[in-house]
Order: structure tokens, then sequence, then C-alpha cells
């Protein structure tokens, strides 16, 4: 779910990760930040929309679907497992599915109107020039909307499955989620990285808090350990232990929100900044 040449495998959604990621992670917790997302651009005169980091389509969905038929969207994600599963679940109306690097766009300066992405500038390696990219492609008076989860202890999902597959490593813990997905929050690092983009008109930074709902604890256990690159630092711990790290988290959340259905808080910084 990134669109940026990576320096670790904290980027890598390969494999069997985008099936999985598209089952069980974006209803777990994507969904209502997508909505989110559409709900801030029906305001804007937008008539040619890039989105970034695009994942396996959540955002572009609901896009398709809550903005009229007049806007172009183009989907991009450095993944192509990931492209392909987007377009493999489709959307209610075409969409333009292409393979992009975020620190490399490949569009002309002033393409679009709006530059959208959901949960993914975290993974970029350079984030000024990721935000100098998204600035360069839009047009004078075009809008960067963006989101970032906060800080991991806000999230009580993954935070209780952080600290579970820790315990089964304890002399190398996988740090994945506090480090990449959880690890870009701080707003005034967010204020300044957009500031050193190019960036003139300061940010609009909101805190949104939802709730995030499985029928059974073992739905986000399989969500965080299988469906995100946290497998690919389990798995180079040892292949096998993938079952076992699933299991521990499983039972991690069971004790914490119950053994049947759980519920628990996530939270995020939406980030709205005008060209």
């Amino acid at each position: 779910m990134l669109g940026a040449t990576m320096v670790t495998n904290d980027g890598v959604f390969a494999g069997s990760i985008p099936k999985l990621y598209e089952t069980y992670l974006v209803p777990l917790i994507f969904e209502p930040y997508a909505a989110d997302l559409v709900e801030r651009l029906r305001t804007r005169s937008v008539n040619r929309l890039l989105e970034v980091a695009a994942g396996t389509g959540v955002v572009t969905r609901a896009l398709a679907s809550g903005l009229t038929d007049e806007v172009e969207i183009v989907a991009t994600d450095l993944n192509q497992a990931m492209i392909d599963q987007a377009s493999a679940v489709g959307t209610k109306r075409a969409v333009e599915w292409r393979q992009a690097d975020a620190l490399q766009l490949p569009f002309p300066d002033g393409t679009f109107d709006a530059v959208v992405c959901q949960f993914g500038v975290m993974f970029l390696p350079d984030k000024v020039r990721g935000f100098s990219e998204a600035r360069r492609v839009l047009k004078p008076g075009g809008v960067f909307v963006f989101n970032v989860w906060d800080r991991i202890a806000e999230n009580e999902f993954a935070d209780a499955v952080a600290t579970a597959v820790e315990s089964v490593f304890p002399d190398d813990p996988p740090r994945f989620l506090a480090r990449t997905p959880y690890g870009y929050h701080d707003r005034r690092a967010i204020e300044r990285d957009l500031a050193d983009a190019g960036f003139v008109a300061p940010p609009q930074i909101t805190t949104v808090a939802a709730r995030s709902r499985a029928t059974s604890p073992r739905i986000p256990a399989i969500a965080f350990c299988q469906g995100t690159p946290l497998r690919n630092e389990i798995e180079s711990r040892g292949a096998a232990r993938l079952g076992e790290a699933t299991d521990v988290a499983a039972e991690a959340i069971a004790r914490r929100f119950g053994p049947g259905v759980v519920d628990g808080k996530i939270q995020a910084q939406v980030v709205t900044v005008d060209r």
C-alpha cells in the first residue's frame, strides 16, 4: 500500500499479503477513513484526481462511488500485486489503474486538481520528496489530502498485536507496526515536511477517531500478522513461526477485548493542504 522505492521490507506487499490485506485489514480499519476522505473532497472543484499508494483500492472504490462520474480518477501504487488485487475487486465505474512510484510520479506538472493518499505517506523513505511530487503534479489551487495513523497506543488492536508478537521474539522483536504504519504522527514533523516540500499554505490537521470491530479476536490477529509486512518480519525469524505469532496475538486480543465480537479504538490524523 505505498508508492515509493523502499530501503527495507516495510513496503513489500506481495505473495499472499494483498489478498489477506483486502479480506481482513480493509474492513477492520480502513473503510471509515476512506469515507472521510471522500467527504472532504465533495465540496472541492475536482475534474482530475490522482490517488497514490492506492493499495487494494478501498479509497478508490469510495471515490468512484462518492464523487460524480465527471471526476477522472487515476489510482497508483508501487506494488503491482496490490494494483492487481484492486483491479480484480473493481470499482463502480472505470478508473485508470497504474503502477507508479510516489517519489517519481510519471505525470506532467499541474496535471491534477487533487492528490489523495490514504495511510501511505508513512511508508515513503523520503517524505519531503514524496510531498514535493504531489505538489508538482497539482494544479495551482489544487489540494493534497492524506491521512496517517496516530500513535500506536491510540490504535488498540494494532497495539495489542505488536505487544503480543514482541513476546514471541523477546530477543529480536519485530517493530514494523510501531516503526512504520504508526510511526509518522507528529504534527510538527508533518508541517515541517510539507513546508520543505514547497507547500506555502499551512496544512489543516484534524484528529479523527473511529471504532474497529470484528466477529472474533482472530480476525485482527490475522489482519496484522499475515496481511501486512509484519508477516515479512515474523517469517524472517522463522518461516514456521507465523502461525504461532498469529495465535499469540489472537489470545492477547481475546484477553483484552473478550472472546467473541471485539471492538477497539482506532485514531488517525487527516491532513489537508492547498497548492
